[in-house]
């Protein structure tokens, strides 16, 4: 994914009212007057809201007759998933890189004085 398809997504997502409209077609296709019957804003509203989403490939559009039905596009989730996925892995990489150094600066400071001093007190190896 892009960086700038990933920012169109995230854009869409940043909507309140976008993500209800996603929530709301988790359950299947929906037609507008529905998903405006459930939402806080206006037919004219809902409708612009999904142009947004469906700009950023998130849900698709189809029509019968008259009516617009909506639905979730599941390989713009997925692309949304799989940067999530990819900056998480690089983000978790990157810790664990300075939790080694980091384990490996305290090793070299205290020069192994924790085990040998074990062993001068007791005679034997700790």
């Amino acid at each position: 994914m892009s960086n700038q398809y990933a920012d169109q997504v995230f854009d869409a997502l940043g909507e309140p009212v976008r993500r209800r409209i996603l929530e709301l077609l988790r359950d299947g296709p929906r037609p507008v007057a529905e998903l405006a019957r459930r939402l806080p804003v206006g037919r004219p509203a809902v409708s612009k809201h999904l142009r947004v989403l469906g700009e950023a490939g998130l849900v698709e559009h189809t029509s019968a007759g008259t009516r617009n039905f909506y639905v979730l596009a599941p390989a713009g989730l997925a692309a949304a998933q799989q940067w999530l996925v990819r900056t998480w892995d690089s983000a978790l990489a990157a810790y664990a890189d300075e939790a080694a150094a980091l384990a490996h600066e305290r090793r070299s400071q205290s020069g192994g004085e924790s085990s040998d001093r074990g062993e001068r007190q007791t005679g034997r190896p700790s």
